[in-house]
């Protein structure tokens, strides 16, 4: 996770007020339809992903969902906020940071 350049585009959203931290706040986000994306840490619990896949499926365009490589403890460190659950609610910066993780995955494989 070193140099991570999603981890700064994640730094960046939250400084334009286009990342909800949280659960609630992320949940308000999936049913408000305002989340383009929703990020979940690797040891997030199968309870937390289930009720956001399910929040997303009851929207008219559902949110993508994506595992980040990290733990919520990373998470914390690299943004200063504890979550399991972030939710992106810009377009342009939830299709960057999609393609940023892609490019590490691949880096890594």
């Amino acid at each position: 996770m070193n140099n991570a350049k999603w981890l700064s585009m994640l730094g960046l959203a939250r400084r334009a007020g286009k990342l909800a931290m949280g659960h609630d706040l992320a949940l308000q986000s999936v049913r408000d339809g305002k989340a383009q994306l929703v990020l979940t840490a690797r040891n997030a619990s199968p309870r937390l992903v289930r009720e956001f896949e399910t929040a997303g499926q009851k929207r008219a365009k559902a949110p993508r969902m994506r595992a980040l490589p990290c733990t919520i403890d990373e998470i914390h460190f690299a943004l200063g906020y504890r979550a399991g659950v972030l939710t992106v609610e810009d377009a342009g910066f939830a299709a960057r940071i999609e393609e940023l993780l892609q490019q590490e995955e691949k880096e890594w494989s």
